[in-house]
Parts: C-alpha cells; structure tokens; sequence
C-alpha cells in the first residue's frame, strides 16, 4: 500500500514482481509514518499511483493538495530534485491509471474517458503565477474546488456545484449521521 519503510532488497522485489504503491503523502504525514522513497521507486520504474487514502487518515481526499504534499514531501527527502509538479501531477494520473491497469484513463486522448477536472485559474489566489499553468494548480492556491468535472463523459460538476446532488441536503445528511455515531459511541 503505502511503503513507507521499504528497504533496497524490497524496492528490487517490488521491481521485479511488478508491484505498484499508493501514495498517500497526506495520510502519512499526519499520522507521523515518514516519507516514502517515491523519488527512487519512480527512477527504477515502479509503478507509483497516487491516492487520499480515507477519511480516519486524511481529512479532505483533496487530490490537488495530494498532489502537492507529494511534490513537497518528496522535496523535503530528497531536496529540489524530489518531484517536479509535473511529475506528482503525473501520479495522480497516468501512475494511477497504470497502478491499477486501466489503460484507457490518465490522459486526454480520442478514444479513452473522459474524466476531467477544470480549474479557473483567473483568480486571486494565482494571480501572478500563470507562466506555468500547471505548476500555478501545483504551487499556488488552497481551495481545489474544480470548476467543473467530467467523469465518464458526464458533467458532475458545473461552476463548481454538483450537478445532481443537493449540496445542503447531504451536507445535513453526512452531519446528521456523524452526530449519531459520535453519541453512540
């Protein structure tokens, strides 16, 4: 799962049993288990997917801020040379696409799904930052809240609304129930 303390011999095992790893930089950092050697594992070709493990670990399932705390955990271990943005952002897609075998997701390209997330980036928070798009998503900002999401081909979300769910009933819903497990407990 999360590799956290793998050794050499164990990063060769995983290599040669073709073993990938769910990175979850977030969870691991608030649960103090350490940082994981994803800079080695992704130069000798492990296959490295990203992921917000649950919710008793990792409070927002922010993918973005996974993204992130992945680049910057892994600057932290290994200095600038840890992940470029390009690179984390690559293994919250195509590395995990390619973790679980799903060949037809993790890029954009005729023919595969189409699971989109869009951002505006023509706001406050990255303002100034726009050189590098995709760094600015990266680098820049705290509320991930896509504009838009398209999953399968479908619009679940627009101008940053579910398209199908009322919002306030299920907020009222999730809380509701979250309070009756706490008082039953």
């Amino acid at each position: 799962a999360h590799g956290i303390w793998f050794n050499d011999e164990e990063l060769k095992l995983l290599k040669e049993t073709d073993t990938g790893v769910s990175h979850c930089p977030t969870s691991n950092m608030r649960l103090g288990s350490g940082i994981a050697r994803i800079r080695e594992m992704v130069d000798m070709g492990i296959r490295v997917g990203l992921g917000v493990d649950g919710s008793a670990s990792n409070d927002t399932s922010d993918m973005l801020g996974e993204v992130r705390n992945a680049m910057l955990s892994q600057r932290v271990k290994y200095g600038s040379a840890g992940l470029t943005a390009r690179e984390a952002l690559y293994l919250a897609t195509r590395g995990g696409a390619e973790l679980l075998h799903l060949e037809k997701l993790g890029y954009i390209e005729e023919g595969m799904g189409a699971d989109l997330a869009l951002f505006n980036l023509n706001t406050l928070q990255y303002a100034g930052s726009l050189s590098d798009p995709l760094a600015a998503l990266v680098f820049t900002g705290y509320n991930h809240e896509a504009d838009y999401t398209i999953v399968n081909g479908k619009m679940v979300v627009r101008k940053g609304k579910l398209v199908d769910i009322d919002e306030e009933e299920l907020t009222w819903k999730v809380n509701t129930i979250s309070k009756k497990i706490l008082e039953s407990s």
